[in-house]
């Protein structure tokens, strides 16, 4: 867990000059670039779960709980979930503080900064069209990566969590 706080609080302070910090009720969100989002995929030290979502993507809230619930049975493990909103600009932070604070989400929170989705999903992901919600799951020590272009399951979440942290 200390290793991707750890690594998103540094990259943050490395590139605060590229992007704004909101906070709200004690839930912030950092706005990035595809860039970004790219370099914490790549310097994960952890395994790491990234869901893409949206406020008004009502399968993407559906989802959110129960990622929030597994990854914490996992803390032991050094599991970590993010949330990067796929939001409009005019929803950055209100509305999307708004919804996080509602739905309370308590994982680290990022607005994805960028219109052009040719060029922020292949960053993620060479087969991602930009359909919401899409997930995630790496570990960079292990070389497993999994991306998702739909609503995860609980069942299939769970079985991915095995696959990334490589449990039996």
């Amino acid at each position: 867990m200390f290793n991707i706080q750890f690594s998103i609080r540094h990259f943050i302070l490395a590139f605060a000059f590229s992007f704004c910090t909101f906070i709200v009720s004690g839930q912030e969100i950092k706005a990035v670039k595809a860039t970004d989002v790219e370099k914490i995929i790549a310097e994960s030290k952890t395994p790491l779960i990234i869901n893409f979502w949206a406020s008004w993507c009502k399968p993407c809230i559906e989802e959110i709980p129960y990622f929030q619930e597994e990854v914490k049975k996992h803390s032991k493990d050094s599991l970590q979930l993010i949330l990067v909103s796929l939001d409009f600009k005019e929803d950055f932070p209100d509305e999307i503080l708004s919804v996080a604070k509602k739905r309370k989400f308590i994982v680290p929170l990022f607005w994805l900064d960028e219109t052009n989705a040719d060029y922020f999903c292949p960053k993620v992901d060479p087969q991602w069209s930009g359909g919401l919600p899409a997930t995630l799951f790496i570990n960079n020590k292990t070389g497993y990566r999994k991306f998702f272009e739909e609503k995860v399951s609980k069942e299939k979440l769970k079985e991915e969590i095995r696959a990334t942290l490589q449990l039996h």
